[in-house]
């Protein structure tokens, strides 16, 4: 299942990036966007939206636009759905990125006016009906923001021509907190906005498409783990249905929601920690972010891992009627073509934190391993038989292994099949190749794929290096996410021959160099965890 275990990824990424990444990240601490000296105001593009005029930037060719409101400051609003954005009058700049919602121990500015959205096209309105690429951020359903340097958007757009749109949206207590159940009619949406929020920003590219040189009609999403989770769950909710067209998830897989008697629960305890009850539930308005962020680390109640409050999309039978992937695909998104994606060593990127589970014995294995699997296997059923299928493998290879399979691995073998019994079109990849930094030692780790995908490997924190193998990397990943946004079919002839999976064969690209097509890769990890039911975080 996704691992959204944020916390660690910020860590490895921020501890191993390059210097000046913070101010990277948020342009308003360097006094601005460094893309836009020396040019004349008269040479800035100039954007007309439905709310008023935006004055963007040229960068290498492609015209920027930042902070674009989608939506209006929800302070007003907690907990329930967003009300567009107030028009403005005159020419608004639009030169850099905009606060991203509340969450903790943030680089970047934060507020709950948080609803701002970032667009890269090289010409406007043009009626160039180019492919809209929308990239939904990561950090689980806790954290993030559209405005790290690795979702930057003009090398794709100069490569592709197309129209790229990054986003920020409500996360953690404000975005998802389930409230339906506890007497506060205005609450009714509660436990979804973060989706809806999604929504209204799908809305927003689909009304301003012509302005931005792009194709209403021709929308793909994508994003790297809680996004494509978020993009999981988006295919089963009625509102966004017929805002998009292609979906592209990277090791983010939803394949079910929190039911609401778990999120009712989960809220409980939220409301506990604050102090107050459920009768008290107007005091939520005006509490103070921080207070309520301090309130949502109160420890989850699941068994599955030790972490701070789970809050994520609810089953509440109006905004996400059904499970995402579960016991069906959604039927709503049959015919959208969907690419399913992981990456070889996903754990490593978080579990590697800790440098004593490169060294591991085999005696410590599984102790270790029955607390990060998140699957109740018998540790040392699962030590044999990796022993088994890989008789090269280390004891700390073994470990990295089975959390990636147990925990980060299956929900995307759950979609994959879910797709191919609807017959549905769908391909599946997997990420081999390997960030050479730091001596190879955390491989393909979560979060590798994005700066590939984005062509964006010089850029702070991409830790792909910048050698002639990361930029084929870059080179092969980005022209068929570009392939698939354009036709609905990642193809391209700098591939071998992808075919859909279904799960006679269980097709699978390898990204690498080469690349290579492979049937069922891993089969036997698969069919050793499945001897356990799979159940994704925060369901119970």
């Amino acid at each position: 299942m996704t691992d959204p275990n944020m916390p660690g990824r910020r860590r490895f990424l921020r501890n191993a990036a390059l210097g000046g990444m913070a101010v990277a990240s948020a342009p308003w601490l360097a006094g601005g966007s460094p893309a836009r000296a020396g040019t004349h105001e008269s040479e800035m593009p100039l954007l007309m939206t439905r709310s008023g005029q935006l004055r963007g930037y040229r960068e290498r060719g492609i015209h920027v636009f930042k902070g674009i409101p989608y939506g209006a400051d929800t302070a007003s609003r907690r907990f329930q759905p967003a009300l567009p954005e107030q028009p403005w009058q005159g020419v608004r700049d639009a030169l850099q990125y905009g606060p991203a919602a509340p969450q903790s121990k943030s680089a970047e500015t934060t507020s709950e006016d948080c609803l701002y959205l970032n667009a890269w096209t090289p010409a406007l309105g043009d009626g160039g009906k180019r492919p809209i690429l929308i990239y939904i951020h990561g950090g689980g359903f806790n954290n993030g923001s559209g405005s790290d340097p690795l979702y930057d958007g003009v090398n794709l757009c100069r490569r592709g021509d197309v129209v790229v749109v990054t986003l920020n949206h409500r996360l953690n207590v404000f975005g998802y907190l389930y409230l339906a159940r506890l007497g506060d009619a205005s609450f009714a949406q509660s436990g979804n906005v973060g989706q809806l929020d999604l929504v209204q920003a799908l809305q927003w590219v689909q009304q301003h498409a012509q302005q931005l040189g792009g194709d209403a009609g021709n929308v793909t999403v994508f994003g790297q783990s809680g996004g494509g989770a978020k993009i999981a769950t988006l295919m089963a909710m009625p509102a966004a249905r017929g805002l998009f067209h292609r979906a592209w998830t990277m090791s983010g897989q939803q394949v079910t929601a929190c039911g609401p008697r778990a999120a009712t629960q989960r809220s409980l305890l939220f409301l506990d920690e604050l102090g107050i009850t459920p009768d008290q539930l107007g005091t939520l308005r005006t509490l103070p972010v921080d207070r309520l962020l301090q309130a949502a680390r109160v420890r989850d109640p699941s068994r599955i891992e030790d972490s701070s409050l789970y809050v994520g999309p609810v089953l509440d039978g109006s905004v996400l009627p059904v499970h995402p992937f579960w016991p069906t695909a959604p039927q709503q998104s049959a015919h959208i073509p969907m690419v399913i994606g992981n990456t070889h060593d996903e754990t490593r990127a978080f579990l590697g934190n800790d440098p004593h589970n490169f060294e591991l014995s085999w005696d410590e294995v599984p102790a270790k391993l029955e607390r990060q699997q998140y699957v109740d296997l018998l540790p040392e059923q699962v030590i044999a038989e990796y022993r088994r299928m890989y008789p090269h493998y280390s004891p700390s290879d073994v470990f990295f292994a089975a959390t990636t399979a147990g925990r980060s691995w299956r929900g995307a073998v759950e979609e994959a099949e879910a797709r191919a019994r609807q017959d549905a079109p769908t391909w599946a990849y997997q990420l081999d190749w390997g960030s050479p930094l730091d001596g190879g030692r955390f491989g393909a780790f979560h979060t590798l794929d994005i700066p590939l995908v984005f062509d964006n490997i010089h850029q702070p924190g991409s830790r792909t290096g910048d050698g002639a193998d990361a930029q084929r990397m870059a080179d092969s990943m980005s022209e068929t996410l570009l392939a698939f946004a354009r036709n609905g079919d990642p193809n391209h002839s700098g591939l071998p021959d992808w075919q859909q999976y279904r799960l006679q064969q269980r097709q699978t690209l390898l990204f690498d160099t080469p690349c290579q097509l492979a049937s069922d890769p891993r089969g036997g990890e698969r069919r050793l965890y499945q001897q356990a039911p799979f159940i994704q975080r925060g369901t119970f």
